[in-house]
């Protein structure tokens, strides 16, 4: 059973007014990038993120910043600066390469990847891992101010997704920017944060759509290549999704239309928590094939009876 509260074992008290962050992506959250993971917590080998929830891992001591596929990454998103200051160190000669476990001799003693260190007054700093090899913008000593372009986000170092994982720390301490002081009542999550906008923190969500012939290669989705725009009249018509945050017992609502009304309606309950997901329905074509025209898709995933969020998407017949 969770405690009411969980301490951050390795956090010393802070408060939104030592000292501020800014947007450390140039995108638009829910949009075109998400917030993956959190800190973790709990200070046992559990592990439970600043709204007592499951978006996080053990020991993870950062903030994660996804894109929604490889194309968003190989296209560039920059990195920016959340605050002013002093670069400490930088590394820029990774490979943009998913992590296994064959690359752990590669990277041993280099998790992060490509990125760099920022000192700040205070005694805070910030650092930025897995930019794109050859990104960094930046060089050591260099003076930077907030918003500036530091590289874009790569692949490089440990990890299985494109994403800036932001890490913070005062004197050497983690601090979670969403959580300050260190402390979590679950029952009601604090209003105090770093961040100098506040962002939208939800705990799951669809992040693409598409329509196919057949069910997608998962490595396909996660790539950005997997959704077609036309199909034939005879082809299958396969609507799929890709999410972060499933949570056992959520329903993803599976719903095709054309000009003539509803084509395929489907409910499917996720059965385990899983960090990212994919999941497709659809229906063969009869025998005499699909009317030629527009067909739209539309998912919902409901949480508990409420709507976390919906994708949409079509294609067209011919």
């Amino acid at each position: 059973m969770r405690l009411a509260v969980l301490l951050i074992s390795c956090a010393v008290p802070a408060t939104a007014q030592d000292f501020s962050l800014a947007m450390p992506v140039d995108c638009t959250l829910g949009t075109t990038c998400y917030l993956q993971n959190y800190v973790d917590h709990d200070p046992t080998d559990a592990a439970s993120d600043f709204q007592c929830g499951d978006l996080t891992y053990d020991t993870h001591k950062g903030t994660d910043f996804g894109l929604p596929s490889l194309a968003a990454m190989k296209a560039g998103v920059d990195v920016l600066a959340a605050a002013s200051g002093t670069v400490r160190g930088v590394r820029n000669d990774m490979r943009d390469v998913l992590y296994t476990a064959e690359r752990d001799a590669e990277i041993a003693g280099r998790d992060c990847g490509n990125g760099l260190v920022i000192a700040h007054e205070g005694g805070w700093e910030t650092q930025y891992c897995h930019l794109k090899e050859g990104s960094v913008a930046v060089t050591t000593g260099q003076e930077v101010a907030t918003g500036d372009v530091l590289g874009e986000i790569g692949l490089s170092g440990r990890t299985q997704f494109p994403h800036l994982h932001l890490s913070v720390r005062r004197n050497g301490q983690v601090i979670d920017p969403f959580d300050p002081d260190g402390q979590i009542a679950c029952d009601a999550p604090s209003d105090d944060t770093l961040w100098n906008t506040p962002l939208n923190t939800p705990q799951g969500g669809l992040l693409s759509a598409g329509f196919a012939p057949d069910i997608p290669d998962y490595d396909a989705v996660k790539a950005g290549t997997a959704a077609t725009r036309a199909l034939t009249s005879q082809d299958a018509i396969v609507l799929w999704t890709f999410g972060f945050g499933a949570q056992q017992g959520d329903t993803l609502v599976f719903t095709i239309t054309n000009d003539a009304g509803e084509v395929f309606a489907s409910e499917v309950e996720l059965t385990r928590t899983q960090a990212l997901f994919m999941r497709a329905g659809g229906r063969r074509a009869p025998d005499e094939g699909w009317p030629a025209g527009l067909y739209e898709g539309r998912i919902d995933h409901v949480r508990n009876g409420t709507l976390l969020n919906s994708q949409t998407t079509s294609v067209t017949l011919r």
